[in-house]
Formats: C-alpha cells, structure tokens, sequence
C-alpha cells in the first residue's frame, strides 16, 4: 500500500468518524502511522495538513469537530499523558487520534477504533482496523 494509498484509508476513516471517537493506532516507526492520520484529518473537514506532534504531544485542527491529534511515542508515563488531559479530550466531543496508543492501552475507553499498521520503508503495508 503506497503512502497515498494510505492517507485515502485514514480519509474514508475519518468522514466516518462522530464526536467521541477515539482512534488508537500502532505500528513501528516509519509505518504511516502519520500518514494515515493525514488522512484522517482530511476525511475530518479540516484545511490543514496535519503533522506529527512528537515534540509537543497534541496538535490540535480544525474540522467538522474538534481533532486532537496525540503522539504517545515521547510520553515516559501515563501520569503524564493525565497530567496532559488526554482523558478530557477522549470524554470530550472531538474526535481524538492517538499515535503509539499501546503505550497508553490501559487509558483507552473500551469503545475506540483500533488500527494497526504493518510494513515499513519498502515492506507491503497492511493497515488493520478493529472497530470495538
């Protein structure tokens, strides 16, 4: 699956997506994790391009909702993630996308979409989503 294969999976995603939502993803590093969420984004109404918040943990767009995009990979506890507000944007009526969610696994309402994301560099990519 090439990249823009991707991002138009996480596009047909996220015009699916209601307030609430909750999208964990994984994958290793270089996946496409972001890209899908590129996608996501988009498939959200928003008019930016998003990109990974490594650094700063939550971007936040635009869209039909509100998005808060949360990149889990930088994150040395789940004290911190609380501490950052992850559970108010989860309960809120954004839609909320979580990069490297099985670090925050036990954090995650029981209700969000999973999607897993193999192949790196080269590699066929398979993307997974297991709606709970």
């Amino acid at each position: 699956m090439s990249p823009e294969e991707t991002e138009a999976a996480g596009e047909r995603l996220g015009r699916a997506l209601r307030p609430g939502a909750v999208v964990a993803l994984t994958g290793e590093l270089g996946a496409g994790k972001t890209c899908f969420i590129q996608g996501l984004v988009r498939g959200l109404g928003a008019a930016v391009r998003a990109t990974s918040p490594t650094f700063v943990l939550v971007n936040q767009y635009k869209g039909r909702v509100p998005i808060h995009h949360v990149d889990a990979y930088r994150t040395q506890s789940l004290t911190e993630m609380i501490d950052l507000g992850l559970l108010e944007l989860m309960s809120g009526e954004g839609v909320t996308l979580i990069e490297w969610a099985d670090k925050l696994r036990s954090l995650l309402p029981p209700d969000a979409i999973h999607v897993s994301i193999r192949g790196v560099g080269d590699e066929p990519r398979q993307i997974t989503i297991h709606l709970s």
